[in-house]
């Protein structure tokens, strides 16, 4: 048996890595010439992962870290789908929109929030810019069972989307109610019954641990409920209580959520309980069945982390479409402008809505590569870091082993001559692990409103 509170001296600040440099390194030094030059000269056969944001929510679910616009207005729906259209066409002046598409995910908010007819016009713009989407793209949405019905699961499936992710978060009345996000089991079951006639390949539930009033006993509750679902996989994450960015946060009663030593028991609960279920730990806090891609990848150390999460689809470049998302290349990150008015003013003015972003140095990149290894395969094989950067690991990084000492002596890590591997304790505490070779982390050491708690 752990001893929890021995690992609760682990709860600490920290990023949670969907990117290296984290977005709290990206600026506006970083401008829009050197970003449309950064689009003009990709390598053209790289392929492409799309982010399309679809911001628009009913209500405000108290927990949600993500950038949402409030409305029930038809007209502002409407509005929003002609300026993602002429973002689009903006794109394509830039872009060359004929290399073939790998991945593509809508996001939000509620993409569901827009009816099926709505939907549909998004899709079919997207596909007459880009006409190349390979045969076994991973085409994916978020859902919000609450906001789902048959005609647009039909034209997500007749478009080919293939995996739908519904946010759950927890099964326990009080907790739901204490979260402003009241989700009955049968309408999260109806939504599944949908994803499944319509023959989504892979359905992912994702619940939250951390929210007000859970204790390990009414997260057991859950983990059952949510299994007679059956998804294919599962995101179990730790809420990120971040007040001082997130007003609707601070709706929440901090003396309602459980303690580090609580959240470390319910994580560790679900880890055994997923497992004698028959799924696999996959990265920080996904679980897959062993037939899955992912849980593949992650046996050839092959899983790859971005933006969208952890998929199978690596090397290629994120182009992110609409409110506040954010792209990737092979060197630099950007991201949208995040406030409407300044959305629609940069496409108004016949510009990319782009406000700022990132250019990695060669620094930059080799840390990305070992944070990015870390959190998706929870091991590094030091000889082929050796060989791909040209550098001796062990020098370059003499500051980071000896901080990661103190993990090894936990029996948090195993270090080697050849390669840095996670022990199941220790995946629990990935985040802190990667932190050793996070540059930028002093910058931010005084400050305790900058991350989430890792625990």
């Amino acid at each position: 048996m752990l001893d929890f509170a021995k690992f609760t001296k682990y709860s600490k600040p920290g990023p949670r890595y969907t990117s290296y440099p984290t977005a709290l390194e990206f600026s506006e030094d970083y401008g829009y010439e050197e970003y449309i030059k950064k689009l003009q000269t990709q390598d053209s056969t790289r392929p492409l992962s799309l982010y399309f944001h679809l911001p628009f929510c009913k209500n405000a679910c108290y927990f949600c870290g993500c950038s949402v616009v409030f409305t029930s207005k038809e007209d502002k729906m409407l509005r929003y789908i002609e300026y993602l259209k002429r973002e689009l066409k903006i794109l394509s002046q830039h872009l060359d929109m004929k290399r073939e598409v790998i991945q593509m995910h809508f996001g939000g908010g509620t993409p569901t929030f827009f009816s099926a007819e709505q939907l549909k016009i998004i899709i079919d713009e997207i596909k007459s810019y880009f006409p190349n989407f390979v045969k076994d793209a991973e085409i994916s949405c978020e859902i919000d069972p609450r906001h789902i019905n048959e005609d647009q699961m039909k034209v997500m499936s007749e478009a080919g989307f293939n995996r739908v992710s519904f946010g759950l978060q927890d099964f326990n009345e009080k907790v739901q109610v204490a979260v402003h996000r009241v989700q009955p089991y049968e309408v999260t079951k109806n939504a599944m019954d949908l994803a499944r006639k319509y023959h989504m390949h892979s359905v992912n539930t994702d619940l939250i641990y951390g929210l007000p009033y859970q204790t390990l006993e009414t997260f057991k509750e859950t983990l059952a409920l949510a299994l007679t679902l059956q998804p294919d996989r599962f995101a179990v994450f730790n809420y990120a209580h971040v007040p001082w960015l997130k007003k609707t946060m601070r709706k929440i009663d901090e003396t309602t959520l459980p303690t580090p030593d609580v959240k470390l028991q319910i994580m560790q609960y679900t880890i055994d309980f997923l497992t004698k279920n028959g799924y696999k730990m996959i990265g920080m806090d996904h679980f897959a069945k062993p037939e899955d891609e992912l849980f593949k990848a992650i046996e050839k150390g092959e899983l790859h982390r971005n933006f969208q999460g952890y998929t199978t689809k690596g090397g290629a470049d994120l182009i992110g479409v609409g409110l506040t998302s954010i792209g990737e290349g092979k060197d630099s990150y950007n991201q949208n402008f995040k406030v409407m008015q300044e959305y629609e003013a940069a496409i108004d003015a016949g510009k990319l809505p782009f406000e700022r972003g990132v250019v990695l140095g060669e620094d930059d990149l080799i840390r990305q590569y070992v944070i990015m290894e870390l959190m998706s395969n929870f091991k590094l094989d030091i000889k082929r870091f050796n060989t791909l950067f040209d550098v001796e690991f062990k020098v370059y990084f003499a500051d980071a082993i000896k901080e990661l000492q103190a993990f090894a002596e936990d029996d948090l890590i195993t270090i080697t001559e050849t390669s840095i591997e996670c022990s199941q304790t220790g995946t629990l505490l990935i985040r802190n692990i990667a932190m050793a070779f996070d540059a930028y982390m002093h910058q931010h050491a005084g400050s305790k409103k900058t991350f989430s708690k890792t625990v």
